[in-house]
């Protein structure tokens, strides 16, 4: 008896891991957003990009082989104001004519324990390349996973809000980037 207890006290925390295993590579689009939320003289404004295409591999037996490509497409901003979108669209801020995407590409994903990562790469905005290390914690979402996160960017530092605009007092240099990518297992 002591011998099938034993047994059933393995498989139970066995199988729960072999579950896991599987490659999550297919991105729900549906189930993932991209936001952010900046401040305007003191008062925080939402917004999202409504389009954005990603490609992503996750084994959680295998953290240190994940990778991540995301690019967003700038021109698909939604501020809740087409006033504001179409200001943000113009050349003092994303300038979407000259550069349409943000892009960033991953280089290494480091697990911290208990469902939390750090993912390590290269973003690309308006031009300009810099390093970021992005903390993330996954989530079981259904049969699948999620990816959350959330990250400052000094907007100044990407030249982003040039001119009247790089007035920090009118609009704050830090804009809290929050995303969510679900995947699901199976192919992309």
């Amino acid at each position: 008896m002591k011998r099938l207890l034993a047994a059933a006290a393995v498989a139970a925390l066995v199988l729960p891991a072999t579950a896991q295993a599987a490659e999550y590579n297919r991105v729900l689009a549906d189930r993932s957003q991209i936001g952010f939320v900046s401040k305007q003289m003191g008062v925080p404004v939402e917004g999202r990009f409504g389009r954005f295409a990603a490609q992503v591999s996750f084994d959680p037996a295998r953290p240190d082989a994940g990778r991540a490509q995301i690019e967003v497409d700038l021109a698909s901003i939604d501020t809740g104001s087409q006033e504001a979108d179409d200001e943000v669209k113009s050349k003092n801020w994303f300038n979407v004519k000259a550069f349409p995407t943000a892009r960033f590409v991953s280089s290494g994903l480091r697990a911290l324990g208990e469902g939390r990562y750090e993912i390590a790469g290269r973003m690309t905005l308006k031009g300009r390349t810099r390093d970021l290390r992005l903390p993330v914690t996954l989530r079981q979402d259904g049969s699948g996973v999620r990816f959350e996160g959330v990250f400052q960017l000094k907007r100044l530092e990407w030249g982003i809000g040039e001119g009247p605009w790089a007035d920090v007092d009118t609009v704050a240099d830090e804009v809290q980037v929050r995303f969510r990518i679900a995947l699901a297992a199976g192919a992309a």
